[in-house]
């Protein structure tokens, strides 16, 4: 303790006044940096709530990301009154009403102050399929209300499906071919996204006049196909072989109407892929005679494909190429 240097009463109390204006210094610039960011925040609170600052006409709303409804529909599906000041625009009413008034998936709004404007991008609901329904689940079972994970009402008994379509199950050749008249309607009952959730027609219908329904149809039971859609549509997608029709009514045969002509998968499991391979190698079969009549081609095994032509008893099996 020898070594350190005595310090005067002087000394401590010059120090003691340096630290006091030092602190006064802080406190005076964080005072004078809070003051100009509050003026910067009412200057431009001010500035919005001034007229330049408005929303006059649709014009300023710029829609971005749609593909299927146009920009003029989204705009007249606005919760906006024009003119109307941007501080008042609210984009959690916009994305709500949108979400609720048209199929859309994903709705984000921002605020332009220079031009004084909207910028809404949304992610639509892009329809893949249309949905018709077959005979035994009509009317027993909601398919929007399951879509969103609600119990439907009177939900069909779980052999409903299989009791109407046993006799249809009993022989491959009583199901060679579907299609949506056979379910007794003349229209889709609704649509299907890339994840399988219903979209109801009228959705689309009301706010797009011009809509093209999706050339793929589906037919039968949603609560039958749609656990497996996820897994489904994207092999089907990308298969090169072109599907145009699957009849889902009977879960123990599902059947492709196809560029080759009807086919025959059993029920829809692990091979499904494999099946879809098998079918694109031996997309040459309408040239064939044989092939030419054709009544189904059986790729339950595929493995040892079956072809089953009309009139004939017997069926025959072919080789993959």
């Amino acid at each position: 303790m020898a070594g350190i240097a005595p310090v005067s009463r002087h000394e401590l109390s010059q120090r003691r006044q340096q630290l006091r204006r030092q602190r006064r210094n802080r406190i005076l610039k964080l005072s004078w940096r809070s003051l100009v960011v509050l003026g910067i925040a009412g200057t431009l609170v001010w500035a919005v709530t001034q007229p330049n600052w408005v929303i006059r006409n649709a014009a300023q709303v710029k829609i971005e990301g749609n593909q299927f409804l146009a920009a003029k529909t989204v705009r007249s599906l606005l919760p906006i009154n024009y003119p109307e000041s941007l501080s008042k625009v609210q984009p959690a009413k916009i994305a709500e009403t949108l979400k609720d008034k048209a199929p859309i998936a994903e709705v984000s709004v921002e605020r332009h102050l220079f031009p004084p404007g909207l910028t809404v991008r949304i992610r639509e609901r892009k329809p893949v399929a249309q949905a018709w329904l077959s005979l035994s689940s009509q009317g027993k079972t909601n398919p929007a209300n399951r879509s969103n994970g609600e119990e439907a009402t009177n939900p069909a008994p779980a052999s409903s499906v299989s009791t109407a379509n046993e006799a249809r199950s009993s022989s491959p050749s009583n199901t060679s071919e579907s299609s949506p008249k056979e379910a007794g309607n003349s229209k889709p009952s609704g649509l299907l996204d890339e994840s399988g959730r219903w979209i109801p027609l009228e959705s689309y219908a009301a706010v797009e006049q011009n809509l093209q329904l999706p050339p793929l149809k589906v037919i039968g039971n949603p609560d039958t196909y749609r656990p497996h859609w996820d897994r489904f549509y994207p092999i089907i997608s990308r298969s090169p072989v072109n599907v145009q029709a699957i009849d889902w009514q009977n879960p123990g045969n599902l059947i492709l109407t196809t560029e080759i002509g009807v086919v025959h998968l059993g029920a829809y499991g692990n091979q499904f892929a494999n099946q879809i391979r098998v079918l694109d190698r031996m997309r040459d079969l309408p040239r064939n005679k044989t092939a030419s009549s054709m009544e189904y081609l059986d790729l339950r095994n595929p493995n040892a494909p079956i072809l089953k032509l009309r009139g004939a008893k017997n069926s025959a099996k072919i080789s993959t190429p």
